[in-house]
């Protein structure tokens, strides 16, 4: 977002203390009178609040306790009840009276919202009406929550308060301020105040200090701001190929991961899981148009020449260190062609190495067959399936429910379910949760998560019905351990954890295979975890204790 796109208007009101954060200081502008203080319902009494207080409870327990023991008298007595005396008549009036005034004390509050709310709708202050013309975009606004001033922060140095104000004025473009001022912490504070001032909405809660925004300068972030904290937790041990491994899931879902914490811990006892690495290469697909399907045929056959592979590999290995083109297939519908280049990139996911091999033998096509208009590119990841054998003790003990209950769920749930849901690589119960999780801990691409978690999740009873088998296939993880945001600082450490940091110098590539492994891996134990909830009814019962705020969000409103 250019902040440019939206001028300030002349007038804001300000209102908030001095305080000294991220390198500025808040100066407070001569606030507006205040509006008239609204009426309390205390206030028509004659002597203070706690002395009346004290006067009725007296007054109130005194005459209950006097008539009681005058009505107890006229039972001895024989004496009917309804003949009062004057004064049990006028201690009945005095009963009366201070009861009502108990029970108006006791709902004051109640009375005095009704009067506040009824004086702040009644009010015709031009600061009320100011309010209501500095709305800049067309959005729903509560009218029974007052929407606070954003606070107008004066930075302290005199030269980054005319920066932000020429951002503000549009004179400055707000992605040119990291190569003017050479600093980009310096750059994502002007900028945040300049974002503040120009949508009238406060950003105090996103954090700034504290991170390095070097570290992302032109690779993994335009603009910055702030950066958002997400929490961390570690599901395992993974008990996988032999090894165990702690997994890092960032999420903010309660359940997610001790859901899968309870997945490694019947995977673990049962022998643990097996995970195979069926395809380690990145694809691009472009698809090109033809006048006619003749020449589409041409340059078909051109492709899958054996004899030209060797000059394309050399045009495409051009572009990278690392990437290496290992097969190209082809496709033909009507005039159009279907290329599938399928390549190496070691430990980097290798989108980008990928797409720019593939343009330079694209434009070295396009000198023998100049009529061929490309279409666009696609492409997909590593290929992995992960296994596991659960006995029938753990799935009782752990997972309580049966082999089953499960299979049986599997087949209506993950695999016919899907299908009537018309689900396109999505025959499974949450992949793109822990795939998700995952990626965002370790500093992998979340976009890559639609192609990531297509997953068949598949349930089989064996060993006479007593055991379960359980797999996850995913064709297309697409991971790396370098390059993006893998080199920030919590990202880095947490693929530290799994022992994938970096590039492999032993064995290129491996790091980026293994971690495709353990995201399999996850994957099958949160499959594991969610279809035993599921099956055993405990599913909403867990996500009532353990995924519920006990925070008021009534109270939370857009400032």
């Amino acid at each position: 977002m250019d902040v440019r796109r939206r001028p300030p208007k002349s007038l804001r009101p300000t209102n908030k203390p001095t305080s000294s954060s991220a390198g500025v200081g808040v100066v407070v502008d001569p606030p507006p009178p205040p509006p008239p203080s609204s009426p309390k319902a205390s206030d028509a009494l004659p002597l203070p609040l706690y002395l009346t207080n004290g006067i009725f409870f007296t007054l109130f327990f005194s005459v209950a306790y006097y008539l009681l023991h005058r009505w107890r008298d006229k039972i001895r007595n024989s004496t009917p009840l309804h003949v009062v005396t004057l004064s049990e008549l006028t201690a009945i009036v005095s009963l009366i009276a201070s009861f009502i005034y108990l029970l108006g004390f006791f709902g004051i509050d109640f009375v005095q919202s009704f009067v506040a709310r009824s004086s702040h709708e009644d009010d015709d202050s031009p600061w009320d009406h100011h309010h209501q013309d500095d709305h800049r975009f067309n959005c729903p606004v509560t009218t029974a929550t007052a929407i606070a001033p954003v606070p107008k922060v004066i930075m302290d140095d005199a030269e980054d308060e005319s920066i932000v104000q020429s951002v503000v004025s549009g004179s400055t473009p707000s992605y040119s301020l990291e190569s003017k001022l050479g600093d980009c912490f310096r750059a994502a504070s002007i900028r945040r105040e300049a974002v503040q001032r120009i949508t009238g909405r406060s950003i105090v809660g996103l954090p700034l200090d504290g991170f390095d925004y070097n570290s992302i300068l032109g690779q993994c972030c335009e603009m910055p701001v702030g950066y958002v904290q997400i929490p961390v937790g570690i599901a395992g041990p993974l008990l996988l190929n032999g090894c165990e491994y702690s997994v890092p899931m960032a999420t903010t879902e309660g359940c997610l991961v001790a859901s899968t914490n309870r997945g490694c811990k019947a995977i673990y006892a049962s022998g643990g899981a097996t995970g195979i690495l069926l395809r380690d290469g990145m694809t691009r697909a472009p698809v090109v148009r033809f006048p006619t399907a003749k020449r589409a045929s041409d340059l078909k056959f051109f492709l899958e020449d054996p004899l030209n592979f060797d000059t394309l590999s050399l045009v495409f290995n051009r572009s990278s260190r690392f990437a290496r083109v290992q097969s190209i297939r082809c496709a033909i519908a009507g005039r159009n062609l279907y290329m599938r280049f399928t390549c190496s990139t070691g430990d980097a996911m290798g989108m980008n190495m990928v797409s720019k091999g593939v343009q330079n033998v694209l434009e070295f096509l396009q000198t023998d067959f100049p009529d061929m208009d490309v279409i666009g590119i696609s492409g997909r990841g590593k290929s992995v399936v992960c296994e596991a054998t659960i006995t029938e003790e753990v799935v009782k003990k752990v997972l309580k429910t049966t082999v089953g209950a499960l299979v049986e769920l599997n087949m209506l749930k993950n695999l016919a379910g899907s299908a009537v849901a018309g689900a396109l690589g999505g025959f499974n119960a949450h992949a793109a949760n822990i795939v998700s999780a995952v990626f965002i801990a370790t500093g992998q691409d979340p976009a890559q998560n639609i192609e990531s978690s297509h997953c068949i999740t598949m349930m089989e009873a064996i060993n006479d019905g007593k055991d379960l088998h359980v797999s996850v296939t995913m064709p297309s993880i697409e991971v790396g351990t370098v390059g993006g945001g893998t080199q920030l600082a919590s990202q880095s450490a947490c693929l530290n954890l799994l022992g994938v940091k970096g590039a492999s110098k032993e064995l290129p590539g491996s790091n980026s295979r293994l971690l495709a492994t353990i995201v399999a891996g996850s994957v099958l134990a949160g499959e594991l975890s969610l279809m035993s909830a599921i099956a055993a009814g405990q599913l909403v019962k867990s996500h009532m204790k353990y995924n519920r705020s006990s925070k008021d969000v009534s109270k939370i409103t857009s400032t």
